[in-house]
């Protein structure tokens, strides 16, 4: 290839990229159907702007291997060892159940018992691209279900080594090369799992250390990506999966004081040819196989997802993941993965795919992927739809507080409360949440806080006190508005997940909004004062007289809120005051703290007398009430 054609298709990735991901997450669908229709559009059966997929495959997946060594940068040898049963055990598990009811399915479609074998176990493997990539997206990783996942995705990476191994056996290619020359496959692939070892325990860091040493940045990042490459290169020569090696490479490393730098310098380049990838997949999609034969590669498509969805339904069940991510567990892991390609190729070259069913298969497999998207949001509708149960019947039990949602605000609210003595009444729409509280002994009941029979029910006739700590602003509103109009005696406490959201409740009369994390920042702003140097009552001082003019400022602007411009010129002008102010505050301390912080410290003490403290607790009193 030239060079103009190299920068011809480079321009043309990056402008396809850029043009269809942002549609895609605008749409919610996701940044890898973004790519995937990117690559669709350019390939050979789209607008034909560039036609060498499987050359551009090849180098993507460059890009599989690099996210895989982050992964294993996250886990060191010990938590992996803790895995290896849910790896094996629930790998295992899924493997062979996908294989039990796609073997006799493509049996039945004509394929020999040997091809039915190899090809069924193929597809019973998942994309670690498109699941990880996901996962990452929804940040599902470090959750219980992200984690079986993950296992199942190490154990397929694993289980390819003898897959490739029994593919020659099996097939008309197998009397010739003889049983020997496989056995010295697998011989090979173990070898080359061992130098990882060995070089990732051993050789490794005394060479970070010394490329570390040189202070150059460019060069660490070269050496980085030399070692990443090197270890697939390798792995790819033995017959064993690319990103299985950069994985146990990456798990050596975990530990390493090296760690952080090497994310930060590969991460980059992950994304990109994580990105290039899926174009290429896009890209190896056959349109006129598709065209030709549309229902019947359509009938194979929703057979393959149905059939090995029912089974990761089971499999789920198996391995302890929990009945309402169960759907997630199979929508993560239904589609087809890139290594299929693999193992159709070499099953073609052996002569064990009859016909066109190499092209079908990988065709099968390049739509799976790109059907992932939609099967989350189809997985999101069914989960909804299971998790709706009757409202509880609520007993009235005189309670003077009601807490709407009980997530991390409300959680905490409610413990003060329960410490107390304050008997108190919680309404939450989570349904999983509403049972592990009950095993606590909360008084904890389901259903949509805005309903007005169901705060009837929990009391809020005579109620004292609601406190509205439901975390979505329009379902908080909502409430504020049903509340007003029927119980309007009911004093609303309401947490403001926002500005937008602080001004909706207090034009609607509510007095006390408090910003979920106005407080907490204060305070942490008010002890970083502290370790510089400031004095206590200081730095005390400093975050009461900020919290007056930013709550100041706000009330100045509410009545103009939905006035764009003239917000925004309130905001500045009420920044401006706050930096003079602050600059005149900066002067007197320079004024009168000539002699250091520690005349601060001395006044602090001065204040520490009871009067003092008295007067400080009156003050802090105040500035809460106008907060």
């Amino acid at each position: 290839m030239s060079n103009d054609a190299m920068l011809t298709n480079a321009i043309v990735y990056m402008g396809a990229a850029v043009v269809a991901v942002p549609i895609a997450s605008r749409l919610k669908l996701g940044s890898v159907l973004g790519y995937l229709g990117a690559g669709c559009a350019i390939g050979p059966d789209g607008l034909g702007l560039v036609r060498d997929h499987e050359g551009t495959l090849h180098v993507a997946e460059i890009g599989v291997v690099l996210m895989l060594f982050l992964i294993g940068l996250e886990l060191d040898p010990r938590k992996l060892w803790s895995m290896r049963r849910a790896v094996f055990g629930g790998g295992g598990l899924q493997l062979g159940a996908a294989a039990i009811v796609l073997v006799p399915v493509l049996m039945l479609l004509g394929l020999p018992w040997q091809a039915a074998l190899v090809a069924g176990i193929a597809l019973g493997l998942s994309s670690t691209a498109v699941s990880m990539q996901t996962m990452v997206e929804k940040n599902l990783v470090k959750t219980p279900v992200g984690q079986s996942i993950f296992s199942v995705l190490l154990f397929q990476d694993i289980a390819a080594i003898p897959l490739l191994a029994i593919v020659p056996l099996l097939g008309e290619a197998g009397a010739a090369s003889g049983e020997g020359s496989s056995w010295v496959g697998v011989a090979r692939a173990l070898g080359a799992i061992v130098a990882v070892f060995v070089i990732g325990r051993f050789l490794t860091r005394p060479l970070l250390r010394f490329i570390a040493s040189t202070g150059l940045r460019e060069v660490f990042t070269a050496f980085t990506l030399l070692f990443v490459l090197g270890i697939a290169a390798m792995m790819a020569a033995a017959g064993v999966s690319m990103a299985l090696g950069a994985f146990l490479a990456g798990v050596l490393l975990a530990s390493s004081e090296y760690r952080h730098a090497l994310e930060t310098d590969i991460e980059p380049f992950k994304g990109l040819l994580m990105g290039l990838f899926f174009i290429a997949v896009g890209m190896s999609i056959d349109f006129g196989l598709l065209a030709s034969n549309p229902l019947y590669v359509l009938g194979l498509l929703v057979g393959y997802q149905l059939l090995k969805g029912l089974a990761l339904q089971v499999v789920a069940r198996g391995v302890g993941v929990g009945e309402q991510s169960r759907w997630l567990f199979a929508a993560l892991l239904a589609q087809g993965g890139e290594f299929a390609f693999v193992v159709f190729g070499v099953a073609r070259s052996g002569g064990m795919l009859p016909g066109d069913w190499d092209s079908l298969l990988t065709l099968t497999v390049a739509l799976s992927m790109a059907l992932t998207p939609l099967l989350l949001m189809i997985e999101r509708r069914i989960t909804c739809a299971v998790e709706k149960r009757e409202e509880d019947e609520i007993e009235d039990e005189g309670s003077h507080v009601i807490i709407a949602g009980f997530g991390r605000f409300g959680q905490i609210v409610g413990r003060l409360l329960f410490a107390s003595g304050v008997k108190v009444t919680v309404l939450d729409h989570d349904p999983e949440q509403v049972d592990a509280l009950r095993r606590f002994d909360f008084r904890v009941y389901y259903g949509d806080a805005a309903r007005i029979d169901l705060l009837e029910a929990a009391g809020a006739g005579h109620a004292s006190v609601l406190v509205n700590a439901i975390d979505d602003p329009e379902t908080s509103v909502r409430l504020v508005d049903a509340v007003k109009e029927h119980f309007p005696n009911l004093t609303i406490l309401s947490r403001a997940r926002d500005v937008g959201h602080y001004y909706q409740l207090r034009t609607r009369g509510i007095e006390v909004a408090v910003r979920e994390t106005f407080e907490s920042a204060i305070v942490v702003g008010q002890k970083a004062l502290v370790e510089l140097g400031v004095g206590p009552y200081e730095a005390r001082e400093r975050s009461d007289h900020f919290r007056r003019q930013n709550v100041q400022s706000l009330e100045n602007i509410m009545p103009h809120w939905q006035d764009e411009q003239r917000r925004v010129q309130m905001a500045r002008t009420a920044r401006q005051q706050l930096e003079e102010q602050m600059a005149l505050d900066r002067a007197e301390l320079d004024r009168v703290g000539s002699h250091g912080w520690h005349d601060l410290d001395d006044a602090d003490e001065e204040r520490s007398s009871p009067a003092a403290a008295d007067g400080a607790a009156t003050s802090d009193a105040t500035a809460s009430e106008r907060a």
